[in-house]
């Protein structure tokens, strides 16, 4: 089945029945009831084994592994675990996996919370993470002996940038004790799969494009084979859980995602195109567009793309320039999340992102209202602009 077909067809219940609700129900549990003591000792050592059980409601429940097994199909993981955020989810990755005198590589434009992770919690506690600029030819260049985990965002958080994937997965092919994980939000659900690529986990946000809505906060882990036991272990231990409503409402908009993120696209194509011709704009960062820099990247290991780009304004635009463009806009809320149906803008200090070198920037999500209307609300807040 094609991606878009999988997206509404899995994790349904196809159990032979007279009949059956389209979408897994929303099963609520902390305590769940064992038949006699033999199923209970049974259970217990399956549990202890790793496998997914229903046994306790923080353990999951049917409703959070129908999410978890249509997240791993789409991500072609071997197993995905469920955390209350996407933070939540990429921090597990990083006490999973690195120790005390482990050595981290993360590429320089990764979201500005889980470099902080790693500053200000991770080397204080003597793991060295290390940020690199620039592709593979980098990775190459720091990798070491005590090189754990690679982690990488594809693209970069609010500038794009793109890493070749494959090629930092073969820098690692022959390093058994060396993981690739990559932060998927942008990519997700479907445009983009790391796990086929080479890496080994896949980040998401479900916050985003799965849930669509703007009113779930959720993050997922998936796997493959090298690293799931222990993602999955860790995360029991560590009593990492996700409530049935919330995993209920992430899967219901699942379904939808790919109608929803190829509608995203066309408006944002639109928006770019008025963009593209205004005077104070020195170009826009969006990956599909031939002038974005690794673009042939995104050709050859992405599906497609969504509503979120980033405007680069020319020198003689200052930050404060932006500030007050942005305070005019009417239909662009000033939120720092994306992936619903609206439409958002973010402003960030000069200077404030790491890996770029230009000038003022301003990150759109391009929502769901119409193109036409989202233009004319941009049209009024540039027209406060200098030209020169």
């Amino acid at each position: 089945m094609k991606d878009k077909t999988k997206l509404v067809h899995m994790a349904r219940n196809h159990a032979e029945a007279e009949t059956q609700a389209v979408n897994p129900p929303v099963i609520r549990a902390s305590t769940v009831l064992y038949r006699d003591t033999d199923t209970l000792k049974s259970i217990r050592t399956r549990r202890e084994g790793n496998e997914r059980v229903f046994s306790y409601g923080a353990r999951g429940t049917p409703t959070t592994f129908a999410l978890e097994d249509a997240i791993t199909e789409i991500e072609q993981g071997v197993r995905t675990m469920l955390f209350p955020s996407g933070l939540a989810a990429i921090a597990h990755v990083f006490l999973s996996v690195l120790k005390p005198g482990d050595h981290c590589l993360l590429s320089e434009s990764i979201y500005g919370p889980a470099r902080a992770i790693a500053v200000r919690f991770l080397r204080p506690r003597g793991i060295d993470c290390e940020f690199y600029p620039g592709g593979h030819e980098e990775v190459a260049k720091r990798l070491r002996p005590e090189t754990r985990l690679v982690y990488v965002e594809i693209p970069g958080s609010i500038i794009y940038d793109l890493q070749d994937l494959p090629a930092i997965a073969a820098l690692l092919k022959d390093r058994e004790n060396t993981l690739l994980a990559a932060d998927n939000t942008w990519g997700a659900p479907g445009l983009y799969c790391p796990i086929a690529l080479g890496a080994d986990i896949s980040i998401v946000a479900v916050t985003k494009y799965i849930a669509g809505h703007s009113d779930l906060v959720m993050g997922s882990v998936t796997a493959n084979a090298r690293a799931a036991e222990q993602l999955a272990y860790d995360a029991g231990l560590l009593g990492q859980t996700v409530s049935p409503d919330d995993a209920y409402a992430a899967l219901r908009g699942l379904r939808t995602a790919s109608a929803r993120i190829a509608m995203h696209c066309e408006h944002a194509k639109e928006v770019i195109r008025w963009l593209e011709e205004q005077p104070q704009v020195e170009r826009v960062l969006y990956p599909p567009l031939p002038s974005h820099p690794g673009h042939e990247i995104w050709k050859r290991d992405f599906t497609g793309a969504n509503g979120l780009l980033s405007v680069a304004f020319k020198p003689h635009i200052k930050q404060d320039d932006v500030d007050h463009m942005a305070d005019r806009l009417k239909l662009f809320g000033l939120g720092a999340s994306w992936g619903g149906y609206e439409s958002l803008a973010m402003v960030y200090p000069e200077g404030g992102i790491p890996g770029w070198k230009g000038g003022a920037l301003i990150r759109l999500h391009i929502g769901l209202e119409d193109p036409a209307d989202l233009i004319a609300d941009l049209q009024q807040a540039f027209a406060g602009l200098p030209t020169k």
